[in-house]
């Protein structure tokens, strides 16, 4: 593995997962806010890893402007073939995650398989749509064997139960029940995680190239992000902001310019027209 990958691989654990570097404590643990001295205008200021949250031109989230999408009719269904498995939930102190165990299973972008990882939520939605922001956004983080990285974000609504919180709401209670015990991460085990509900049929999702939407903010993340708007109940956005302190229970970075980037727009009818031609 090049030192470039070497990067890439921790800046993805670091802001999907955890703070500190798992490699020899390497990287001092800097933690980040959403507000105030800590806050996205001054994450560039917080370490100098940070300095593309202030000085890149591909950042993420960006407003998605449904007039300006360009449809690409090279884009493929988005792929995703996971099972179900074993998974740990974490309370890293910015946002609560669902960390899998190896072999979860893959999503197809752009003709190369990315391994899925984890999944975490943001309150409200860091990416808008027509500047709508939502309740809501999961990020599901993957990872290619030459490190790269593709994230799969599904923004929420009130409404029904989400059945993937249906299954964690105990260890969502446990998580924070240890926050109030001890200022430190907690690590829940799940046990076996069905992954249906992650894995739904899309008719239509965005497309484009942006950045982790936590420090160190780099650069060539491949976002997905889906058209249809989910549910959750009030009561479970409420269980995943519960563990973490107050300054980060709104936990979602300020829309970035989108700096002459593309948005493609992948819509299944649009390609099923093609055929019939």
């Amino acid at each position: 593995m090049t030192m470039a990958v070497k990067k890439i691989v921790f800046a993805l654990i670091l802001a999907s997962v955890l703070v500190a570097d798992a490699d020899n404590n390497e990287h001092e643990r800097v933690m980040f806010g959403y507000g105030g001295p800590t806050g996205p205008e001054k994450w560039a200021n917080l370490n100098p890893d940070y300095e593309l949250c202030s000085k890149g031109q591909h950042q993420s989230p960006i407003n998605i402007d449904e007039n300006e999408v360009a449809y690409n009719p090279g884009l493929e269904a988005l792929e995703r073939d996971y099972v179900p498995a074993n998974a740990t939930l974490v309370n890293n102190g910015y946002h609560v995650a669902l960390l899998f165990d190896n072999n979860v299973g893959t999503v197809l972008v752009d003709g190369k398989n990315y391994s899925l990882k984890s999944v975490h939520w943001h309150s409200p939605s860091e990416h808008t749509i027509d500047g709508e922001r939502f309740p809501v956004e999961l990020h599901m983080v993957h990872m290619s064997d030459d490190g790269k990285a593709a994230v799969v974000a599904i923004l929420y609504q009130y409404g029904r139960h989400d059945p993937l919180l249906v299954q964690i709401q105990k260890q969502l209670k446990e998580v924070d029940e240890e926050a109030c015990r001890r200022d430190e991460e907690a690590h829940i085990p799940v046990g076996v995680v069905q992954t249906r509900a992650l894995k739904r049929h899309t008719n239509k999702y965005y497309r484009y190239s942006g950045s982790l939407t936590t420090p160190p903010c780099t650069e060539n993340v491949t976002w997905s992000i889906l058209a249809k708007v989910r549910e959750m109940t009030k009561e479970q956005a409420a269980a995943l902001q519960a563990p973490l302190h107050q300054e980060y229970r709104n936990n979602s970075r300020p829309t970035q310019p989108l700096n002459h980037r593309v948005v493609q727009l992948y819509r299944e009818s649009d390609k099923h027209d093609e055929k019939s031609l």
